[in-house]
């Protein structure tokens, strides 16, 4: 089914490796295996059934429904409903606005994107990791580990509300240069000024992508790509440059040098003692010379908004680097630097900070072999706010929110909070630090289970403590297990998670995997045409729910939840009719009929 949308999407992928434009791109929209497509990456997200300005989710989907969008598209009569607004809190108290856009809104713009991506991933810089496929926030920090070495000066930048003030004319702009399709260009134009509501108030939207959308961070990318080629074709080639007595970077060390020849001369002639006195010697002092006025080197890394340059040379270059950016920032792409973050750190004596992490070079007498390299920290104000979910007044307490759920999701939910810290700082010098979070969690889960069964912290160790060996290492845990005849036991465990640093985590890898568009059972079952509860084979559509363990909270007798979980989906392919009664809490009694007939039927074949 999708053979041919995969075709597409790989010429679209080679015209923009080629840097060639695309011609004729909104008939692309008219195809339904395109929404498809579209519908069966986007219909497992949680937002999928948020509502925007009106009662439309991606919940009732159908054939018919793609078929209505694609009527409105080709008669260029799409017109964009406004997002609702709401608001999620920042990490420094403030509040981040978030737009809610409607169900078909969603899958319209998952179906550009799914072109859009296509064409522009292969153009984007091999220095931008934020929004994209196989890279994210550790592939940026890797980056900086292995191309950021060192240096004397790290410059953090942080435009101020960039997904805010993104101008809509220069990025329609920037789209024109690759993309010869007007029809396309006024759909996107349109998108950008549908605006929101808030409050039941309808505002315009004068700058900014639709934050919220399913296609805003791949048209912020775009837009920020702009600055991502200015800084590799005019920034670096202005002040990357070696030292005129070197081919390949600062002048060598004359002691060095010295050394390496009398080291040489001693190996020739077979003298052990004095190669190996020499080597130690050698090992004592750099290579080249340090602070060689000649020589300037200048990297970048950008994720989102947030960007870090690394820089060798005298900190007054590094203020003109920051004001050129400032200036190019202002001037071509309409936005502005922050002046609280972006900050001009020594790289040795001081810490920058960049994707939650501090950023600062070794620089140590008696290992000089490490001096230069890039040290990766665990910030002490991680620590404090992820021990304070767990305290109060510095001391462990119990979590009233979690007293009312089952043993295995309390210890579940601490235990998926912990790892995934310790998971996001794996690459830090310093991870072991985060024992003092593991220690606060595990009390604190101790005494939630002692509340919630009204018993001593003591009694729950006993009771839940357990060891487990994990890759050959034996951890005390606390365990909930629940035994099934003829399945695996459920189990829930908190502990047994290492702290040993990986400099380049597993799911990094030095290759792309290729694309491959994997069609999804879903669209299987909703082309089938019959209704998943009671066999009828017309106006078939898709029930949603967010998870599995929200059927089982509507009683004993919601047959449509029964399937749900015999099937293990949280989804339902049903008529229009067997819909609506789930949708208001009604049981059909055909339902039960055909239950009967099902049982009837084992009852005779056995």
């Amino acid at each position: 089914m999708f053979e041919q949308t995969e075709k597409v999407l790989a010429i679209y992928s080679e015209r923009g490796k080629k840097r060639l434009p695309l011609q004729r791109v909104y008939r692309q929209l008219y195809k339904p295996e395109l929404y498809e497509l579209a519908y069966s990456q986007i219909y497992a997200n949680k937002s999928a059934l948020t509502k925007g300005t009106g009662e439309e989710t991606l919940d009732g989907m159908s054939i018919e429904r793609f078929e209505r969008i694609i009527q409105k598209v080709k008669k260029e009569q799409y017109r964009w409903r406004p997002v609702r607004r709401t608001y999620i809190p920042k990490s420094d108290g403030s509040l981040r606005p978030l737009g809610m856009p409607s169900g078909d809104d969603k899958l319209l713009q998952a179906a550009m994107k799914l072109l859009l991506e296509a064409y522009y991933e292969p153009t984007f810089s091999q220095r931008s990791h934020g929004f994209r496929k196989y890279r994210g926030c550790q592939t940026a920090l890797l980056q900086i580990t292995q191309k950021h070495r060192g240096m004397s000066w790290f410059i953090e930048g942080d435009i101020k509300g960039c997904f805010d003030n993104i101008d809509h004319k220069t990025l329609i702009g920037i789209l024109a240069e690759k993309i010869e399709d007007n029809r396309l260009l006024e759909l996107l134009r349109k998108l950008l000024k549908a605006g929101y509501m808030e409050d039941w108030i309808k505002k315009g939207t004068y700058s900014g992508t639709p934050q919220g959308g399913i296609i805003s961070p791949l048209l912020t990318n775009i837009y920020m790509d702009k600055f991502d080629q200015w800084v590799e074709e005019e920034l670096l080639t202005k002040y990357n440059r070696k030292s005129s007595q070197s081919r390949v970077g600062k002048r060598e060390n004359p002691e060095y040098a010295r050394l390496s020849k009398r080291r040489y001369k001693a190996k020739v002639k077979g003298d052990l003692e004095t190669y190996n006195m020499l080597g130690k010697q050698r090992k004592n002092i750099p290579s080249v010379i340090v602070n060689d006025e000649e020589y300037r080197k200048l990297e970048y890394v950008r994720y989102a908004d947030d960007f870090l340059l690394s820089f060798s040379g005298p900190k007054r270059e590094a203020k003109e680097i920051k004001e050129e950016i400032r200036e190019f920032l202002r001037t071509e792409l309409k936005l502005e630097l922050s002046k609280e973050k972006t900050l001009i750190t020594h790289a040795k004596s001081e810490k920058a900070k960049f994707l939650g992490y501090e950023i600062s070079t070794f620089e140590s007498k008696e290992r000089p072999t490490v001096n230069g390299k890039i040290r990766l920290g665990v910030p002490k104000e991680v620590i404090t706010k992820a021990k304070r979910k767990y305290t109060k007044k510095g001391k462990p307490i119990h979590r009233n929110s979690r007293i009312i759920d089952h043993d295995l999701e309390i210890i579940g939910t601490f235990q998926s909070e912990y790892k995934g810290l310790v998971e996001y700082y794996r690459m830090a010098h310093n991870i072991h630090t985060l024992s003092e979070v593991g220690g606060v969690a595990q009390a604190s889960l101790v005494k939630t289970l002692a509340a919630k069964y009204k018993t001593t912290v003591t009694k729950i160790w006993k009771k839940y403590g357990t060891k487990h060996t994990e890759n050959g290492t034996e951890y005390k845990v606390l365990e909930a297990r629940i035994e099934r005849e003829g399945k695996k036991d459920l189990v829930a465990r908190f502990g047994a998670v290492s702290l040993a640093r990986d400099p380049k985590p597993a799911h990094i890898t030095g290759k792309e995997p290729k694309p491959r568009m994997i069609r999804s059972q879903l669209i299987d079952r909703l082309h089938a045409e019959k209704c998943e509860m009671c066999g009828e084979t017309r106006d078939v559509e898709v029930h949603h729910v967010r998870a599995l363990k929200d059927p089982k909270r509507t009683g004993r007798k919601s047959a449509w939840a029964y399937k749900m979980a015999a099937m293990n989906r949280k989804t339902l392919a049903v008529c229009r009719e067997c819909h609506l009664a789930i949708t208001y809490g009604k049981h059909l009694s055909k339902w039960n009929e055909k239950s009967l007939k099902k049982t009837r039927r084992n009852a005779t074949s056995k």
